[in-house]
């Protein structure tokens, strides 16, 4: 597998790949997500228009095949800001860790840890961060599409510092796959103080 670090403008041609790999890797529980690539391609300009943002592409034989991105909360949209500074939390010091997205294939081999290890390095190396943040959907444990065999992140998310924070919380608009149109999802924030 090749591994690449991009930032900000380096991200624009590989924005269609990542699309694509978004919407597949999010049809799958808990998301549900029955996404389109004109509002995957509005999604990823944000991180494009960030200087300090970060793609971490990891490629398999030319193929994408996982990809990771975060950026300064304060370069987010404000849905995603106005959680933390409705609680009194200051989005300049809060850096935005987004999805982690790894074809079921390429899952197991400790690309998720190696996301986490990157987007929390680069957020030390630029220097104004205390904390790192994730935001996820809940989903109610009775949902009918849960998969017997689901296993939530949680674990995995708290082994690599991270605390649920239920008070820092808000809902998203998608159209899940069973759905004629969009709904609110509600979401809930995880941080990590970069000091730990």
């Amino acid at each position: 597998m090749d591994i690449q670090l991009l930032h900000g403008a380096e991200i624009a041609p590989h924005i269609d790949d990542l699309a694509r790999l978004r919407i597949q890797v999010f049809r799958e529980f808990p998301y549900l997500y029955d996404g389109n690539l004109d509002y995957e391609a509005d999604y990823l300009a944000t991180y494009v228009r960030s200087a300090a943002s970060l793609c971490v592409l990891v490629r398999d034989e030319g193929r994408v095949v996982g990809a990771s991105t975060a950026l300064p909360l304060s370069d987010e949209t404000e849905e995603f800001q106005q959680p933390f500074m409705a609680a009194g939390w200051n989005p300049e010091r809060v850096f935005y860790c987004a999805e982690s997205v790894v074809l079921p294939a390429w899952r197991g081999r400790g690309l998720g840890v190696r996301f986490f290890v990157e987007r929390e390095a680069h957020a030390r190396t630029l220097g104004r961060f205390d904390w790192c943040a994730f935001c996820a959907v809940q989903r109610p444990a009775d949902h009918p599409r849960r998969p017997i065999d689901y296993q939530p992140l949680d674990a995995f998310w708290t082994r690599r510092g991270y605390r649920h924070h239920p008070e820092l919380h808000t809902h998203y608009h998608w159209r899940d796959l069973d759905e004629a149109e969009e709904s609110a999802k509600p979401m809930s924030f995880w941080l990590k103080e970069l000091a730990s």
